[in-house]
């Protein structure tokens, strides 16, 4: 099947994000035809007249909307295209030359209606950058097989890179009002439906995710709280490694106050949390070359579980047994539908 793309990236208020991002376009290999819309999700900030600069250059469209958040807007943006495959990007993503290539010529030996692609660190971002991105993709983490060969065929892609057929996209309906969870979301909704989706592991963008740590532990946090709703809306999606970084909480804290308790018990729990983080610094360091990186890795991991699994724990309670409704009961993790 012959494809042709259109990427939608959806921004607020972030123009230099997309001035970088449009950059990498310009160096793109890839030599078909395509197009970009950059969807204006109500930023007070705008980025028209950065997206103004590169018209001469790649085949971009600028089109401003009301804010209704991320996943309305790629919504937005699919539906005023004129692909018929469909490339999500954050704009805090950076490309590789090779990028757009190496999407068609999968797709070209085995097409798929959905994939999504890993994400790395490029060289020019700062050493919490990095030790974020570790947390985020390493096998040592939550982020487990995510975004690595050792995916399984029905990988849930993240929307920061994603592909999406016109077909899969007009059947599913596209993106629901959650955020985040939006991706692992729609993912679900296409296996039911019938749809595959697939890693393509050459498909790599460098993601920059704009953020320090109190913004990743929020972030995190809200990650945890997302997953029971989604437990609750596809029903047989529970996996217990959901489970680790709450499992890895209460264990540390178990391993504190049995100090005080006792303390055998309570030494080789903490020898073994000490074991792991020795793992966690020595793969960060092979990683990244980096001590300060391999530190702050650690940092990060704790960041990450902590707030991952206290945001499962407070959800799944609320869930469970509260008569709400989530939306009720979390409603800064859902946008109003325009």
């Amino acid at each position: 099947m012959a494809v042709f793309f259109s990427i939608v990236i959806p921004v607020f208020n972030r123009p230099e994000e997309i001035r970088e991002l449009l950059s990498t376009f310009v160096l793109q290999s890839y030599k078909d035809p395509y197009e970009i819309l950059i969807i204006e999700d109500g930023s007070t900030l705008p980025a028209k007249e950065v997206v103004e600069e590169f018209k001469d250059k790649i085949p971009v469209k600028y089109i401003f909307k009301e804010n209704s958040g991320p996943g309305d807007s790629r919504n937005f943006g699919m539906a005023r295209a004129e692909g018929n495959y469909y490339i999500l990007l954050d704009s805090d993503c950076l490309l590789p030359t090779n990028y757009l290539t190496e999407v068609a010529n999968s797709l070209e030996i085995s097409y798929v209606d959905c994939f999504g692609g890993p994400d790395g660190a490029h060289p020019s971002f700062s050493n919490v950058q990095k030790a974020i991105n570790y947390a985020m993709t390493s096998w040592l983490t939550t982020g487990g097989i995510r975004g690595h060969k050792r995916a399984v065929d029905q990988f849930q892609p993240r929307s920061f890179n994603m592909g999406l057929s016109k077909k899969a996209f007009e059947v599913s309906g596209g993106f629901g009002n959650i955020h985040p969870g939006e991706d692992p979301d729609l993912s679900l909704r296409l296996k039911e439906k019938g749809f595959n989706t697939r890693l393509i592991a050459s498909a790599t963008v460098y993601h920059k995710r704009r953020i320090d740590f109190k913004k990743f532990f929020s972030q995190v946090k809200k990650f945890g709280k997302v997953r029971p709703i989604l437990n609750l809306w596809h029903p047989g999606s529970s996996k217990i490694t959901y489970w680790f970084p709450t499992i890895f909480c209460l264990g540390f804290i178990v391993s504190l106050v049995g100090l005080f308790l006792y303390k055998p018990l309570a030494s080789i729990l903490i020898i073994g949390y000490l074991l792991y983080f020795l793992l966690i610094f020595l793969d960060a360091l092979r990683k990244d070359k980096s001590f300060l990186v391999a530190l702050l890795a650690i940092l990060a991991v704790i960041i990450q579980f902590w707030g991952y699994g206290m945001g499962f724990l407070k959800s799944i309670i609320l869930t469970t047994f509260s008569n709400k409704q989530p939306q009720k009961l979390f409603p800064e993790l859902f946008f109003e539908s325009k």
